[in-house]
């Protein structure tokens, strides 16, 4: 069912994404927020745009640091589905199995037969993809990706 849940919240990211702030998004949040630094403030602004509604007027009529008209790529998803699940994924990645893991690699575009390498890959180099307890997201997406690059059965999904 949470894998269902992700799919169906990843499917509606370009009516949801154009990103003022990498970490909160576009919307009224951030332009109240900018300038400040801090997860405090980062959750002000996310929670802000998240429940007024004012990401979708934004990016509708272009205001609020909205854009509208980027294209959703899929570092952006994938991206997003790291940063949503992190403590879950490191868990996964862990054991090499798991629902979330799973997850990341339907979202990140990996083949059924590939998802077998894809899941051995990440658990051999837990540790080389998370570095820290403190690890952002953003060096996940980044190390992970690095792994695959130098795998010959994986380097086609490398993102750019």
């Amino acid at each position: 069912m949470k894998k269902l849940i992700a799919v169906a919240a990843l499917s509606l990211l370009p009516f949801t994404s154009a990103m003022a702030d990498q970490d909160i998004g576009c919307g009224l949040g951030s332009m109240v927020m900018a300038g400040q630094e801090g997860k405090v403030f980062k959750v002000l602004g996310a929670t802000t745009n998240g429940t007024s509604g004012n990401q979708t007027f934004g990016i509708t009529f272009g205001t609020l640091g909205c854009d509208g008209t980027d294209t959703v790529t899929s570092t952006a998803k994938v991206s997003l589905f790291i940063d949503g699940n992190m403590d879950n994924l490191a868990r996964d990645m862990s054991k090499g199995e798991g629902e979330t893991l799973s997850t990341l690699a339907e979202v990140w575009g990996l083949s059924a037969e590939d998802q077998v390498t894809f899941n051995q890959l990440a658990q051999a180099n837990f540790s080389d993809v998370f570095t820290s307890e403190n690890v952002t997201s953003q060096a996940v997406l980044e190390n992970l990706n690095a792994l695959m690059s130098n795998n010959a059965d994986l380097s086609a999904y490398t993102l750019s």
